[in-house]
Formats: C-alpha cells, structure tokens, sequence
C-alpha cells in the first residue's frame, strides 16, 4: 500500500500554484508545507485530503524522466472537472477525458502534463 509519492520541481511557487488549482477538482487541498531550512533540502508542499498529505513537491531539479501519476477518482464527471481545472491552472493536454477501453471497458481517464512536464492523471474505473 502506498503511503506518499511526489515529483521535484524546477518553479516551487509555479508548481505549487498548478497543484492547488487542479487538486481542487478532487477534493485535495494544500495540507503542509516545509522550507528548505526544516527539510535540510528543499522546500517542500504535500496535498492530500482529511488532513493526510498523499502527494508532495520539492523543489529543486525536476525528475527525468517525467513522472507519471494517477489519482483514483469516483466519477467521471470529476475526470473532466479535473481535466479543465489542470488546462485552466497552465497544464498542457497529454491526453483529454474519455473512455481508454484498451486498458477495460470502464476506464474513463485524463491526463494533464504539470509545469515541469509530469503526467497527471484522473481516473474514474467506474461505468
């Protein structure tokens, strides 16, 4: 079971921003953050939701390659709020809301590549 996962930014305030838009979509919030000067490293953001963060940010190099994650999601019209929220926030399309029936017949995702060119993904495994 997975605990926490994130990606390193090149623009901390840039991302940040990005994040708090799209995560809106689905019910994440900002939840901590941590200068450099607590971290030892770098500043870093977690969101999440109920007061657990799940998804941080650290600045510093962005990762290569890109990465790539996915946020489980109840319905598909959250997919396509999510979808808007991340083109809306400055994201770039790597992939529109729709059904990706190759994966199985309910597979409704979307996917929006961040500043730092990471892929973003709202998916909906629901009919």
């Amino acid at each position: 079971m997975l605990d926490h996962t994130g990606v390193s930014v090149s623009d901390f305030e840039k991302s940040k921003a990005f994040y708090r838009q799209l995560f809106a979509s689905i019910g994440y919030e900002l939840i901590l953050e941590f200068p450099a000067s607590v971290t030892g490293s770098s500043d870093v953001a977690g969101f999440g939701e109920g007061g657990k963060p799940d998804f941080w940010i650290a600045s510093g190099e962005p990762n290569r390659p890109t990465v790539h994650v996915a946020f489980r999601v109840g319905s598909r019209n959250i997919v396509d709020a999510f979808y808007k929220a991340g083109i809306a926030a400055g994201g770039t399309d790597n992939g529109p809301p729709g059904l990706r029936p190759h994966y199985h017949p309910n597979y409704y995702g979307a996917f929006v590549r961040d500043p730092d060119g990471h892929n973003i993904e709202a998916v909906c495994h629901e009919g």
